[in-house]
């Protein structure tokens, strides 16, 4: 006799209960709605490990041919969409299970010997997310290729270099461009770095003591692509470090869209007038007829909030846990989803983006013609002339409060007015204080001189 409740057996693991689980309940730990995302991951996953079951002599060959062949028609009814998810069996793992025991019978049955839901979770997630880092990694590379495409196209177009949004020197398009090549590849970098310590396989771990069949760990890591094992078998199940890694990694590569994102905004805007988006990247007002809205660089500006979020929530769901695995992790999933998710749509959005800048020189000239931008190379030229720095840079201020009272610009002054602040002032100045000379006189590796700019927009693209 049993005192089991009708419904109680619905469950895997419901052997143990005596009532079957609230409906309330259910819907609360569910994570199918969400976790299905991973499905052929997990059956990649459980793939490798009936082979090695079935290696070590852990299940018969005639289990694992059935496995292997109820897990090809699962697969494909996942990729055509006709797999019916269930709500009642939880999870990707128990769906898929279950489906395969319909097909196959016993042998459905014996694929979980020698795991646990909690190490092939660890495993599914791993898998999932090391692809899309890979997936990632080409949309920073494509957007860095349209940043070096526009950029050598503007290797020489002057405009106001800025600090403190002052117009502080001269610099040019493509080298500021160049700034957030430099940017994607650190998160390019970042991203490979949170790979190789991800890649690690911590099915074989089970629940959270190991198993006492003798399973093939390390045969299953190179067959899934891993570089190796997760060690401790405890830290195995519970560890979602990555995760939070991989949310700090989507944040730094947000925030570096995002300020990219700003500019684009303040330079499209009539008070700057550096550059136009293209309509398709663009709305209008419902009321205001002659409004173009940047709407798509303002949206990655919020979307990096929403990033943010994601990282602080994970930080958060993981601060108090103690060892081993907890339902708690059952949280990991959706942001990190969606960060993932966000990441790679606003890449793409932005590869495309750039190309369709359409850049308004003569506004970048105006502007440069309003904030005495060679200012510095006029005190470097004193400098050179035997005068120190410090006296140099006094010099140079009172020359540019004389130009304000003038009303002009530092460049325009006479030569006599100039020579009232330094007798070392000659003819010769005025070629350095045009933007031309101003750029051409700073040529070295990440100066603005355009031939280096060509030559890091060439290191930059041998580089991807």
């Amino acid at each position: 006799m049993t005192d089991r409740q009708p419904g109680a057996s619905d469950k895997a693991w419901s052997g143990r209960f005596s009532e079957p689980v609230a409906e309330l309940v259910q819907r609360y730990t569910a994570s199918v709605q969400f976790d299905q995302r991973m499905a052929l991951q997990d059956i990649r996953g459980s793939l490798a490990h009936a082979r090695m079951l079935a290696r070590q002599a852990i299940i018969s060959a005639a289990d694992l041919a059935a496995i292997e062949s109820g897990m090809a028609t699962i697969a494909a009814e996942i990729e055509q969409g006709r797999f019916a998810w269930n709500i009642a069996d939880e999870d990707v793992h128990l769906n898929i299970e279950k489906r395969l025991t319909a097909l196959v019978g016993d042998a459905g049955k014996r694929l979980h010997t020698g795991r646990s839901r909690n190490d092939q979770v660890a495993t599914d997630i791993r898998l999932w997310l090391r692809d899309a880092i890979d997936a990632i990694d080409g949309q920073l590379r494509d957007y860095q290729a349209a940043l070096l495409a526009v950029a050598e196209a503007h290797a020489a177009t002057a405009m106001p270099g800025f600090t403190h949004l002052q117009v502080a020197q001269p610099v040019t398009f493509g080298h500021h461009l160049l700034a957030y090549v430099q940017m994607a590849g650190r998160d390019r970098e970042r991203l490979a770095d949170c790979r190789s310590r991800m890649n690690r396989l911590p099915l074989g771990a089970a629940a959270l003591a190991g198993t006492t069949f003798p399973i093939d760990r390390l045969a299953v890591a190179a067959e899934l692509g891993f570089d190796g094992v997760c060690e401790n078998s405890l830290d195995a199940v519970s560890d979602r470090d990555f995760a939070i890694e991989f949310t700090a990694c989507a944040s730094l590569i947000m925030i570096h869209v995002s300020r990219f994102a700003e500019e684009l905004i303040l330079w499209m805007s009539p008070r700057f007038g550096f550059i136009d988006l293209a309509d398709r990247y663009c709305t209008g007002s419902s009321i205001m007829p002659q409004k173009k809205n940047p709407d798509v660089p303002e949206l990655a500006r919020g979307k990096t909030g929403r990033v943010f979020g994601h990282l602080m929530g994970l930080m958060t769901l993981m601060k108090g846990q103690p060892l081993a695995y907890n339902k708690d992790n059952q949280e990991d999933k959706e942001p990190l989803f969606d960060s993932a998710d966000t990441v790679s749509d606003t890449l793409r959005i932005f590869a495309e983006l750039v190309p369709a800048i359409a850049v308004r020189p003569q506004a970048m000239r105006q502007a440069l013609a309003q904030g005495h931008a060679t200012a510095t190379d006029l005190a470097d030229y004193l400098v050179k002339k035997g005068l120190p720095f410090r006296d140099a840079h006094e010099a140079v201020a009172r020359a540019v409060r004389e130009a304000e009272a003038q009303g002009c610009d530092l460049a325009t002054l006479p030569l006599a007015t100039l020579r009232q602040f330094s007798p070392l002032i000659g003819e010769d100045v005025f070629a350095l204080l045009t933007v031309e000379g101003s750029l051409a006189a700073r040529d070295h590796i990440g100066g603005t001189a355009p031939s280096q700019v060509l030559a890091a927009v060439a290191r930059a693209r041998a580089g991807l």
